[in-house]
Formats: C-alpha cells, sequence, structure tokens
C-alpha cells in the first residue's frame, strides 16, 4: 500500500468507524494522564504514556492525543491492515504515536519499552475488546455472516489457521466444544455434526454462506424465530477459537495492571459475557482485602491494590445508542491502581481453557495439523 493509498483508506476508516463510549473512555483516563507530569515516580515535566491495547482504526487513540496535548500513546494490533491504517490516520501527530504489531497479551513488554520511569510503567491503558470495524465491514475477512466471504476469521490473515481449517480438522466433540464454550450455544452438538456429517460426505464448508445456512438448518424450526440469526453465536465461537481471544484476554488483563503505576489507570470495554466475565474476575480481586473483617488493623500487604471506577458495568445509554448502534452490547469497567505492581501483583493464571478442554490456541495447532496439503 502506498502512502497516497493509506491516507485514502484511512480517510475512509474515519467515516466508517465510530469509537464506542468515547467521552467517557477518555474522562476515566484523564486523572491518570493529565496527573502523571506531577506524579512522584517522574518528577517534572514527564510525558504521559498510554497504552491502546485494541488499536484497530485509531479512533480512541485519535481522540486521546487530541484531547492530551503532551500525551504518547503506543499503539497494539495483531491485524497489520488496522496497523497500516491507523498509523496513516495519527501519522499527523508524530512521535506521539507509535504502533506495535502484537496480540496485546503483550502489554507488559510494550511497557517496559516505551516507559519514561525506570520500572517500566505507564499512566493508562485501554482494552476496547472483540472484533473491529474494520474487520466486520471487510466481507472478504469472513467475520460476518450476513455477507459471502472465505471462512478466514484471522485478526492477522499472515499466521495461523483459518475458520475453515478449524472446521476441517477438529472432531464433533470439539466442535461442540468449541461452540459451547465460545458460543454459549445451545444446540452446539447438532451443528457439530452437521458440520462433521457434510465432510465425511466430502463437501466442506467454505464459505460463510454456507456455514451460515448449514447453522439454520440444523438449529430447530422454534428456535429460529427468535434470539437474531441462528448462526451468530457459532460465529462468534469459531472466531474467538481461530484468534484464542480469551486465552490472550486472561493474559492481557493482569499484565495491563501490573504495567500501570500508582494512581495509573484500566479502562475496558467488553462485548459479550465471556470477556466481561473474565474482565470482572481479574479487578474484582485487586479490589478485594484479603484480611479477615474483624482485624482492626489490615496489613498493606493484605489491602486491595485496585480501586473501581464503575459500579458494576456501564452501558451504553439511549443517547450513545442512537449515535452508534453497535454499542449496544458494550460493557464498561475500570480501575486505578493503589499500591504499586511490585508490592502487590495481580496473579497472572494460566488460561481457564488449558485444564485440558480445547484451547483456541490448541485447536487452531490440531487444525494445522490436520489441513490439506
Amino acid at each position: 500500500m502506498t502512502s497516497s493509498q493509506a491516507q485514502a483508506s484511512a480517510a475512509d476508516a474515519v467515516g466508517r468507524h465510530e469509537p464506542v463510549l468515547l467521552e467517557r473512555c477518555l474522562d476515566l483516563l484523564a486523572p491518570a494522564i493529565e496527573g502523571a507530569a506531577g506524579s512522584a515516580a517522574a518528577p517534572g515535566s514527564a510525558q504521559p504514556v498510554m497504552i491502546d491495547c485494541t488499536l484497530g482504526m485509531g479512533g480512541h487513540t485519535e481522540a486521546a492525543l487530541e484531547r492530551f496535548a503532551t500525551l504518547k500513546v503506543v499503539g497494539i494490533d495483531r491485524d497489520p491492515e488496522a496497523i497500516a491504517l491507523a498509523s496513516a490516520r495519527l501519522a499527523r501527530f508524530g512521535d506521539r504515536f507509535v504502533a506495535v504489531q502484537a496480540t496485546y497479551d503483550a502489554v507488559s513488554r510494550v511497557a517496559h519499552e516505551h516507559s519514561v520511569r525506570a520500572e517500566g510503567t505507564v499512566d493508562a491503558v485501554l482494552m476496547d475488546l472483540g472484533v473491529s470495524s474494520l474487520q466486520l465491514d471487510e466481507a472478504s475477512r469472513g467475520f460476518s455472516y450476513a455477507r459471502p466471504a472465505p471462512l478466514d476469521m484471522r485478526m492477522d490473515q499472515g499466521s495461523g489457521p483459518t475458520a475453515q481449517d478449524l472446521l476441517e480438522g477438529s472432531s464433533a466433540a470439539e466442535l461442540t466444544h468449541i461452540l459451547r464454550t465460545y458460543g454459549e450455544e445451545r444446540f452446539a452438538s447438532r451443528i457439530a455434526a452437521a458440520v462433521v456429517n457434510r465432510r465425511q460426505a466430502g463437501e466442506s464448508v467454505s464459505s460463510t454462506q454456507e456455514l451460515a445456512e448449514l447453522v439454520r438448518q440444523a438449529v430447530p424450526a422454534p428456535a429460529r424465530r427468535s434470539g437474531g440469526h441462528p448462526a451468530k453465536r457459532t460465529f462468534q465461537a469459531l472466531r474467538i477459537a481461530v484468534n484464542a481471544e480469551l486465552d490472550v484476554l486472561e493474559l492481557a488483563v493482569p499484565r495491563a495492571l501490573n504495567s500501570l503505576r500508582v494512581g495509573g489507570r484500566l479502562v475496558v470495554e467488553s462485548y459479550q459475557s465471556l470477556e466481561d466475565r473474565i474482565v470482572k474476575r481479574a479487578l474484582a480481586h485487586g479490589a478485594t482485602s484479603r484480611a479477615p473483617q474483624d482485624l482492626p488493623v489490615v496489613p498493606e500487604a493484605d489491602r486491595p491494590y485496585l480501586e473501581l471506577l464503575t459500579s458494576g458495568a456501564e452501558k451504553a445509554d439511549a443517547r450513545e445508542l442512537e449515535h452508534n448502534p453497535r454499542s449496544a452490547p458494550v460493557r464498561l469497567r475500570a480501575a486505578e491502581r493503589l499500591r504499586p505492581a511490585d508490592r502487590a501483583p495481580a496473579p497472572q493464571t494460566r488460561p481457564s481453557s488449558s485444564d485440558g478442554r480445547v484451547s483456541g490456541r490448541r485447536a487452531g495447532r490440531r487444525a494445522n495439523r490436520h489441513r490439506p496439503t
């Protein structure tokens, strides 16, 4: 892509993309960013640093750079197309913006590389989870059941197995697990059996249209009359598995919390219950005292290391929904770090899918082994 093509694509992206709960995110991050210069850990005129873990087309980052005049943002995204578009869109900010192609569980490494503090921490971290508008709007990516396209669904199209590979290389039991766990699909076993039966008949499921129709036929007629498109949960489950999204998130949230200075803030926007559950659990752990309730003096080691900044998960209000319909499923949570990470680290647990079930990453590797040559 030439520079002029990138600029044109970036301009088009601006028109297509509306950041969700933009002002609310910036308001929650503002005290950490605006207070960075006077931080005791970085006296003087330290440049505040924010990591946007889900850069996408750069909407949140652009607004943050416009609002906070001295802010530097490091944007992470695994999608090289998103990196190119956002970099073109944000070129006017010069070295105040840096793009990093990676999955966002690399947040701690990125923080150390770009921190202005000796301990390698930053002032703010933002996560806007799920699939981006760029990926949804480009039919060729295969994320949408509403448009004909190859069954790809990779956020980074340069690596890893596709959704079609996953369908062709997984057993009925593995597919059932993926659909039930990542899509919370009631009819997971029926859909998995339909995929395997078609595969055994020598007919692969190679397009979004074919998969959507297969799911429609597998789901009982009464269940198709409500709840939206019957393939919605299947597409969500395959996307999560192909990109190992929940595995990455379970690693990323504690790493993000441990990358914050005292007074630093994390803001997370989730779009389905599986994501929100992981975020809620990590934040609740940090905001809970470990001391017995009747203890007169709570040792520092047992005190909470996070303060929750939202009462539960915030949702889009009527005005936001009218302005931006894609904000309907959003669940926003935020927290501020109260104690240094070296004294109160957020526990880094192995992804829950590593307990013997088929994780997104393991399912992908297995699909690769069965991929036709």
